[in-house]
């Protein structure tokens, strides 16, 4: 089978031997997939699971960050999107980060102690959410585990309208509050 579709796509044996070694860049969450209708991720306690493909109406954003308290997050990251004028007009917003929901709240209380903003901080204590969207990477050097990547989502009826992924995993630069929200 594997020598006709060589033959059937005419790629020499020496390159066709190379290719199975050639290491590609995965396939990111895109513009037009489906929000992943999982019930992993969770708000302020183990019990209260959030399924985002049910729970945003219409448009909202989803913002990833590869650790709650972690300097860039906490400092300028996702202060951006609390403090930006155009925050009320995004719809919902949900900052997602691979940690346990206790960790997110009081990240989420530090913060935004008075919630106004109206942000919610959601953990994915498994990665699982992060995953099915493609966009976790492996951090075990600095946190021990798979995280997610940096990144901001669009989100209009359930599909990703925009996605602003950082190219490195981590900087500030693609999914900040000013690039996201205009």
């Amino acid at each position: 089978m594997f020598a006709a579709r060589r033959l059937a796509t005419r790629i020499p044996a020496a390159r066709t031997q190379t290719a199975l070694f050639h290491n590609t860049a995965p396939a990111f969450v895109q513009k037009g997939d489906a929000i992943p209708d999982l019930e992993v991720l969770t708000e302020n306690s183990p019990g209260n699971k959030i399924n985002l493909a049910k729970e945003i109406k219409g448009k909202g954003i989803i913002i990833g960050t590869p650790a709650a308290f972690s300097p860039a997050c906490s400092s300028t990251h996702v202060p951006g999107y609390i403090n930006h004028p155009k925050l009320k007009d995004a719809g919902q917003v949900f900052v997602l980060s691979v940690n346990d929901p206790f960790v997110t709240k009081a990240w989420g209380q530090s913060l935004d102690p008075t919630g106004k903003s109206g942000v919610r901080f959601l953990g994915d204590p498994t990665g699982k959410f992060t995953a099915a969207l493609d966009l976790s990477f492996d951090s075990t050097s600095v946190f021990g585990n798979e995280r997610s990547k940096r990144y901001a989502l669009v989100v209009e009826n359930g599909k990703v309208k925009e996605a602003f992924v950082e190219p490195d995993n981590t900087g500030v630069n693609v999914s900040k509050a000013e690039n996201v929200l205009g």
